[in-house]
């Protein structure tokens, strides 16, 4: 495998980590190991690099999945693809121009699932937060809206919006600024927006709604080019057999947007999970861990919804799922509305000593990541609040999501003590693994207020 056999010479800290592991291992050893071991953050450098961003269906999410495989495949493991069918999106030149009163080609990118249109050009109208109120005007002709950076509905909801009132595209201003754009999708099911979105800067944001504010005229021109298209894409999955078959599953999705390289959100992840597989593949706990990479996360949570509804969990349910997704530095760990984890995280967290999480078990549910497909079904969540350095998460989505934008003691770090949580849920006696009830699901997201947003994403299922 070429990433351990660059690692190979002079590593004697790998040679050590390659060695048979002791049957049982402690929480506190899984993180003292994975604490010294170098060799998943060369991985994730070199995955970066060689491969940049993993966009869903592209040829380099493709090529570093098999670099992945290989890795496990090193360690002994047993890697499976479950391949599954999506609808994919291929990013092609999309521009867009101002026209008028400057004449500049504008820093944009298209927005997940717009179809090639144009060219077209018309004058720009602030829709402020892109609320129904917003649009409660009359519009000129080939109108183009923008909207942002804080919104008042989905971007398929806005673009709906549009399209009755007879606007011809749309702008989103990002959230934040310094020449950022925020990559999205345009829609949870693949489905093609009915006109085209662009993501632009605030800083071009914000200029033209000044001269807007000014009564001076704006005038934009766009072309898209982006398509969609049906795919066939891959969750790699590796099981590490314990004594019974109740299930600990941890997960991580595998893609990211193709502007940078993905390396917060989520190569971060990947590496993450690849440092359980290392320090756990000769070991038996008293359950079984299984690690999932997903795919299609960005696009609309594809992989963990694959998952689910192609019931290969559904025949034999994890008892936990722990979801990794842009975890940084952990400063809690987090039970997600179920009280009845909360002894368990609580002593784990104790036993830590000077390494506990300085915040302690957090309580409190959230969904759209890969745990949510889960979290519907009954399955207990545990997540981590885990920030990530804001002079780096900021570039997440973008060009500048790239390696140089983590550190080794971060990976190392983070990474230990996920490791010593894994264990901890894969030995303790009195972990919950019953399933909830429809009911119960249904009361702890409504306590939590998520209705709303899982019942415009299609995930509501009450």
């Amino acid at each position: 495998m070429k990433y351990l056999k660059l690692l190979s010479v002079g590593a004697s800290a790998l040679t050590l980590s390659l060695a048979p592991l002791v049957a049982d291992i402690t929480p506190a050893e899984a993180a003292a190991r994975v604490a010294t071991d170098d060799a998943t953050v060369k991985f994730l450098e070199l995955l970066c690099d060689d491969h940049g961003g993993r966009l869903t269906g592209a040829p380099a999410n493709e090529a570093a999945m098999v670099d992945l495989e290989e890795a496990l495949r090193e360690l002994g493991l047993e890697p499976v693809r479950e391949t599954f069918p999506m609808q994919g999106w291929v990013r092609k030149d999309d521009t867009l121009t101002m026209n008028g009163p400057v004449a500049r080609e504008m820093r944009s990118i298209g927005i997940g699932y717009i179809e090639p249109t144009g060219p077209i050009s018309g004058p720009v109208i602030d829709l402020g937060a892109g609320g129904p109120k917003d649009f409660e005007r009359d519009f000129p002709k080939n109108a183009i809206g923008l909207f942002g950076p804080s919104t008042k509905g989905r971007t398929d909801e806005v673009s709906a919006r549009a399209v009755e009132n007879g606007l011809v595209g749309l702008m989103f201003i990002n959230r934040v600024g310094g020449g950022q754009l925020l990559a999205r999708t345009g829609g949870f099911h693949g489905e093609s927006l009915p006109l085209p979105v662009y993501s632009v800067t605030q800083e071009e944001g914000f200029w033209m709604r000044r001269l807007i504010v000014r009564d001076v005229p704006v005038e934009v021109g766009l072309e898209a080019r982006s398509y969609t298209t049906p795919i066939e894409t891959s969750n790699l999955r590796v099981r590490i057999p314990g004594r019974s078959a109740e299930t600990v599953l941890v997960g991580a999705h595998f893609d990211s947007w193709d502007q940078g390289q993905g390396a917060i959100d989520n190569g971060l992840g990947i590496a993450q999970l690849l440092a359980i597989a290392r320090v756990l593949r000769d070991e038996q706990l008293d359950r079984t861990v299984e690690l999932v990479w997903y795919n299609g996360e960005e696009q609309g949570l594809w992989g963990s919804r694959y998952a689910i509804e192609s019931g290969f969990d559904a025949k034999n349910p994890p008892a936990i799922m722990l979801n990794l997704d842009m975890v940084g530095v952990p400063i809690a760990v987090n039970a997600m509305g179920h009280d009845d984890l909360l002894p368990v995280l609580e002593r784990w967290n104790n036993s830590r000593g000077d390494a506990a999480l300085e915040q302690g078990v957090q309580n409190k549910s959230w969904v759209a990541s890969d745990h949510t497909p889960y979290q519907v079904n009954g399955v207990r969540i545990i997540t981590f609040n885990a920030p990530i350095n804001a002079e780096s998460v900021r570039y997440y989505h973008d060009f500048g999501d790239t390696y140089d934008k983590l550190t080794p003691e971060l990976i190392k770090d983070s990474a230990a003590t996920i490791a010593s949580l894994v264990v901890e849920l894969a030995q303790v006696a009195d972990l919950p693994t019953d399933p909830l009830s429809p009911e119960e699901v249904e009361a702890l997201l409504l306590k939590a207020k998520l209705d709303s947003r899982l019942k415009a994403t299609g995930l509501w299922k009450f």
